[in-house]
């Protein structure tokens, strides 16, 4: 097939089957609706053949004027090779505006970030599988629609942009639980369905002590149940993540551009992603 084959388009809800059929490609667990949950939050472009099929995804989801990460990047193994991820990473520049970029990159897409200007910041760790029986620990709580403004304006402070919207589809989705020092939260982490289960993340903590309380409030109320944390290795947790049960499966490397400040890069307190796309 020849590269003028190949026509990008906006991503809409029609493509989403397609998308999922890329996805499992990669053998990535993600369902239609992670694939809607990621297209709510995002614009973004497909790739399509002379027959229609969906060949290359690619998506931005933007934080207010803060940030935009760039996620779910597919290309469709018999066509790669041709400059189509490329095409693909100039439309989601594009789309982003200026707002400075982020990204958890493959090893495969690693080359392609970096001579776009994107630096590593860290290093992404996919952990999964069926907890050990953990008990409930004291002082965490469940949180009601009342306190996302509390949760949202703590989530900002964290993770240096503004979020609202992913809260907002959390909380459609899942649940969050908190933890409050004097009357005010301090703590909080998000569980939603994902892919073969479901997801805790983010988790918003001052230490891994009470981020470590947090995820164990959500397995100890799931016994048996499938979870997923995506933690940065610098957070100190994947350790104890591996002995109650979930094992490190992969990752990715976190990319900036511009290049994150050293005050950014040395943020003490997102010990969970909402997942390796979303940030």
């Amino acid at each position: 097939m020849q590269q003028g084959d190949i026509e990008i388009q906006d991503f809409g809800p029609d493509h989403i089957e397609g998308a999922v059929a890329l996805s499992r490609q990669e053998n990535w667990p993600h369902r239609p609706q992670d694939w809607q949950m990621a297209l709510q939050l995002s614009s973004g472009a497909v790739a399509l053949d002379d027959q229609g099929r969906v060949t290359g995804t690619i998506l931005v989801t933007p934080y207010g004027a803060d940030c935009a990460m760039i996620n779910m990047v597919i290309v469709d193994r018999n066509v790669r090779g041709k400059g189509l991820g490329r095409r693909l990473m100039d439309q989601a520049i594009a789309l982003a505006g200026d707002r400075p970029l982020r990204l958890v990159a493959t090893n495969d897409g690693m080359p392609l970030y970096q001579k776009l200007g994107f630096v590593p910041s860290g290093t992404i760790r996919q952990h999964q599988g069926t907890v050990a029986a953990l008990g409930v620990p004291d002082g965490v709580e469940a949180a009601s629609m009342d306190e996302l403004p509390d949760i949202k304006a703590l989530d900002r402070n964290a993770y240096g942009a503004d979020r609202q919207a992913l809260i907002d589809a959390l909380a459609e989705r899942g649940q969050f639980a908190i933890i409050r020092r004097h009357g005010v939260i301090e703590a909080y982490a998000a569980i939603r369905p994902f892919g073969r289960g479901e997801v805790i993340g983010p988790v918003i903590a001052e230490s891994a002590d009470t981020a470590k309380a947090l995820i164990s409030f959500f397995a100890a109320n799931r016994p048996g149940a499938f979870l997923r944390v995506d933690t940065d290795s610098a957070t100190g947790i994947a350790g104890w993540l591996e002995e109650i049960g979930l094992t490190h499966v992969g990752g990715g490397v976190a990319m900036d551009r511009p290049p994150k400040s050293v005050a950014e890069q040395t943020r003490p307190k997102v010990y969970a992603l909402a997942n390796q796309a979303l940030g």
